[in-house]
């Protein structure tokens, strides 16, 4: 990869998990690519930032692409709120909810997404752990103080 970001007029972008901890950018080789390379942590998509509200914007992007003959537009983006403690503000984890939503309301002919319908799905692992977290974990036990 070195090499190649010698001789070629581009920029290259490096994706993964922990690409700190890999070939990539351990040895010699690595030592040298990892000079020349910035890393950017990214982490869950936030709800608000500054004046913009980017997860209700990824909402209202994926409520216009549904295909629902009974959904009622502006349903996704009026719901950021809760899909975003749902989802942990997860992209994959908010695709995969309005994804199964879709589909099942598709499945029992009624073609529209309510929260209802959001809530009987279950999501990956971190996504329910973070929504609902377990009786014995610092997070359930801070909700039932309030």
């Amino acid at each position: 990869m070195k090499d190649l970001t010698e001789r070629i007029r581009a920029t290259f972008l490096y994706a993964g998990i922990d690409v700190t901890d890999t070939p990539l950018f351990t040895g010699v080789r690595g030592q040298q690519l990892a000079a020349r390379a910035s890393l950017i942590d990214t982490g869950a998509l936030p709800l608000r930032h500054g004046t913009r509200e980017p997860f209700r914007e990824l909402a209202a992007a994926m409520d216009n692409a549904l295909d629902l003959d009974q959904h009622r537009p502006g349903t996704l983006p009026r719901l950021a709120g809760y899909l975003h403690a749902r989802t942990g503000g997860r992209i994959g984890s908010l695709s995969r909810l309005v994804r199964q939503a879709a589909i099942t309301t598709i499945l029992d002919g009624t073609q529209r997404i309510t929260r209802a319908v959001l809530e009987d799905i279950d999501l990956d692992y971190l996504a329910e752990e973070q929504y609902r977290p377990s009786p014995h974990s610092p997070a359930r036990k801070a909700t039932a103080r309030q």
